[in-house]
């Protein structure tokens, strides 16, 4: 059994953020062989506060740092504030050992009011796991508005990336890290392989 857990830095029970890690959740269930808990950072903001300044955490804000760095995998979600991730959200990864991820899976995801911003994750969230040595899927998830739409499809007419067909994807490329299934990445092709010997060269040159 796989210990999951979603950390939700969404503002409310009702937020586009826990509503997103709600559908993951549903997406992990289909799988099995998961045990998923949860992290809601709104809960936590004062504790995390006084922990910043006085380097001690309550009991609460003990837990759930234990909780997150004990995990087999996290699933790490926050609104968009001014382009990037949320200070509740930052401030609750600051106070996570540098090593203390090293090596876990880790499935990010955002969400705003529109698409402008979907590029957080790549720019804001993915750098950040990296500093801390987790091991990002491929398929970050933003989710604007307007992705909530049952019917939504892409601009060709396709349902490539509609957000369910997306959390499967981000779900399943989780799951793979978790399972050691994921393929190794394609050596790099050797361009210098059939380069002919500069002294050969310049023998024939000279022939």
């Amino acid at each position: 059994m796989k210990r999951i857990v979603i950390v939700n830095a969404g503002l409310s029970q009702e937020s586009a953020t826990a509503r997103l890690g709600r559908a993951i959740e549903a997406e992990l269930q289909t799988v099995g062989q998961t045990d998923v808990s949860w992290v809601d950072l709104r809960t936590l903001a004062r504790p995390i506060a006084d922990h910043l300044v006085t380097g001690f955490p309550n009991v609460a804000l003990g837990e759930a740092l234990q909780q997150v760095t004990t995990a087999d995998a996290v699933v790490a979600l926050t609104p968009t504030y001014q382009g990037s991730y949320s200070g509740l959200f930052k401030s609750f990864f600051d106070l996570i050992d540098a090593a203390a991820l090293t090596d876990v899976p880790v499935l990010l995801g955002a969400t705003g009011g529109t698409p402008r911003h979907s590029l957080v994750t790549e720019h804001a969230l993915r750098p950040l796991f990296s500093y801390l040595h987790a091991i990002v899927v491929p398929t970050a998830l933003f989710v604007a508005t307007e992705d909530w739409g049952a019917h939504a499809v892409d601009s060709d007419g396709t349902a490539g990336r509609t957000l369910p067909t997306r959390i499967s994807r981000a779900v399943s490329q989780l799951m793979g890290l978790l399972n050691g299934s994921t393929s190794q990445p394609r050596q790099a092709a050797d361009e210098f392989v059939e380069v002919v010997d500069f002294a050969e060269l310049l023998r024939g040159a000279s022939a």
